[in-house]
């Protein structure tokens, strides 16, 4: 057995699409790897994965200040217990028991930013709170071996304000029909291999997962063509605009997660009469998220601009609506506007109601602009792929721990 990692997050691991990326390409690179995150109370059973996953249970609390402090401190304790090779702590929420447990082992700590934390609309409207993890982002930049993040964007404001490396890993989909041994390993990720069971006839994998529980709401539609976001249901993601413009879109909205605003915009939905347009899907697994991707019309990613995180993000959504040949509705942010020049894979539209009608049905009327951009996105799709990625990530801890 290779040499073992042990990355570190916040969340259940359930949905956390980058990181079953990471933690499999990582353990197909020959690492042992191990997962932490949190037990919650509608934390559903994991999935098989080939590393090594563990919740933290009986957490006292799950929000807030105090939840930061246990964590982290039951985090430490966990980890000074752990043998490992090496620490990678996801965002500054992880950071500080992370680089702890490094030192104390005399370990090296690798650091990977998924987004500016410290610009996050939650953090930066309190300015109390804000200074807090800034001066937690600086302990981390000072006391890391080396750091990633999700973007140039967010990699430049770092080398900027640390004056330290930090390479770039973008949140890109695997590559579909690729046999190879990364990708073999992450078919686990799409639900196409078990890893205590795995078969395969002629390097094709055979992909016995059933029909997922969501399906039977998109049957319901009955062909209609259906506008989807997927992602969280939080603050600053359009989603208002969205839904109130769907009262002059004559197609139907899908939304495919959960988060801070899940009731708010059901209430907002029932309160202007478009229950009949809007359907709420819950959360959906990683592996089946691309199931539901590839049978959407028009892809929906308009942020507003809350702050330096949402400007300078680039997500998952938008390379998984691109890998799917689904064209979109873009954030007019750098890091998007870069990316059209390459492959113009969906037209960039702002914030409110007025443009997201407009843009919408511009690609709904105009078939040959539709047909060229989702022409684009399969052209996109062969290069925009997680296979081009790897070896940088591979590189980063190679580099830490020879």
């Amino acid at each position: 057995m290779g040499k073992r990692i042990i990355f570190t997050v916040t969340n259940d691991l359930r949905y956390d699409q980058r990181m079953q990326r990471i933690c499999t390409t990582m353990s197909a690179a020959g690492y042992e790897v191990a997962l932490i995150g949190r037990q919650l109370t509608s934390s559903i059973p994991l999935q098989p994965q080939p590393y090594q996953q563990i919740r933290l249970k009986y957490l006292l609390f799950t929000t807030g200040k105090l939840f930061y402090l246990e964590y982290n401190l039951r985090l430490l304790f966990f980890l000074l217990f752990q043998s490992f090779d090496a620490i990678c702590s996801i965002d500054l929420d992880t950071s500080i028991p992370g680089i702890l447990a490094s030192k104390i082992k005399s370990k090296p700590h690798i650091f990977d930013a998924h987004e500016l934390f410290t610009h996050t609309p939650e953090v930066a409207r309190r300015k109390s709170v804000q200074r807090i993890w800034e001066c937690v982002q600086k302990f981390t930049f000072k006391h890391t071996n080396a750091a990633l993040t999700v973007g140039p964007a967010i990699a430049q404001y770092f080398q900027e304000k640390y004056n330290k490396p930090v390479a770039v890993v973008r949140n890109m989909p695997i590559k579909r029909g690729a046999v190879n041994s990364i990708s073999d390993a992450t078919a686990v990720i799409h639900g196409a291999i078990n890893p205590n069971n795995t078969t395969k006839t002629n390097n094709n994998i055979i992909n016995d997962t059933p029909t997922p529980a969501w399906q039977s709401k998109i049957d319901l539609l009955q062909g209609q063509r259906f506008i989807l976001y997927q992602g969280a249901l939080n603050e600053a993601r359009g989603l208002e605009a969205l839904i109130q413009a769907m009262s002059e879109i004559p197609d139907i909205l899908v939304l495919a997660g959960e988060g801070d605003l899940s009731q708010t915009l059901r209430t907002l939905t029932t309160s202007l009469d478009l229950n009949h347009k809007v359907v709420f899907l819950g959360m959906i697994p990683p592996n089946e998220l691309p199931q539901l991707t590839k049978q959407a019309y028009i892809g929906y990613n308009v942020s507003q601009n809350a702050g330096l995180s949402y400007y300078l993000s680039l997500n998952n959504k938008f390379f998984d609506y691109t890998n799917a040949h689904l064209p979109s509705l873009i954030n007019p942010f750098p890091e998007y506007l870069e990316l059209l020049k390459e492959f113009a894979v969906g037209i960039a539209t702002e914030p409110n109601m007025s443009d997201v009608i407009k843009q919408t049905k511009r690609l709904l009327s105009d078939s040959k602009l539709y047909d060229k951009i989702k022409s684009n996105c399969k052209l996109a799709s062969e290069k925009w792929i997680w296979e081009n990625e790897t070896p940088t990530l591979i590189n980063i801890f190679h580099q830490v721990l020879n």
